[in-house]
């Protein structure tokens, strides 16, 4: 059982996770919405084709960049299912994202809350308002199942 109840938006990210699984990528979705509208939901797309930046977070942002006509995406917000990296919320402040859902804490790559917390240093481009846990039981168990699977 999550904290609260999941939004529409992390939904749709636990679903792109989802999909990256069965496609053999790491599970992580995100999406970026721009007031109620959806503008684009992706998944890791490491692996196909070969890509090391092919992270759930930069795919969304590369497609919502696309769709607006503009690489500022403001008033926009982003919902992903792990807490993004260094390389993510790097992007995220270039993008100027508004606010900022993550499911899962990652203390091991995680670069919001854990590791180089990207947004409290004073180089920081922007800080985008950060929210966490939302859907954090489901991401978990989806990347923990993805895991044991590889096993």
């Amino acid at each position: 059982m999550t904290k609260w109840p999941i939004p529409q938006p992390m939904q749709l990210a636990l679903d792109a996770a989802r999909v990256a699984g069965a496609r053999g990528e790491v599970p992580i979705g995100a999406v970026v919405m721009k007031g109620e509208e959806v503008l684009s939901v992706a998944a890791n797309r490491t692996r196909t084709p070969p890509d090391p930046t092919g992270h759930a977070e930069i795919v969304a942002l590369r497609e919502a960049a696309v769709r607006l006509g503009s690489e500022r995406l403001i008033d926009c917000d982003l919902y992903v299912t792990l807490e993004p990296c260094a390389m993510c919320a790097g992007a995220i402040g270039h993008a100027r994202i508004g606010k900022l859902y993550y499911a899962a804490s990652d203390p091991k790559g995680g670069a919001v809350e854990h590791g180089a917390r990207v947004f409290e240093h004073p180089q920081a481009l922007h800080r985008p308002e950060v929210y966490s846990g939302m859907g954090e039981t489901e991401a978990a168990e989806i990347l923990r199942d993805f895991f044991k699977a590889r096993r």
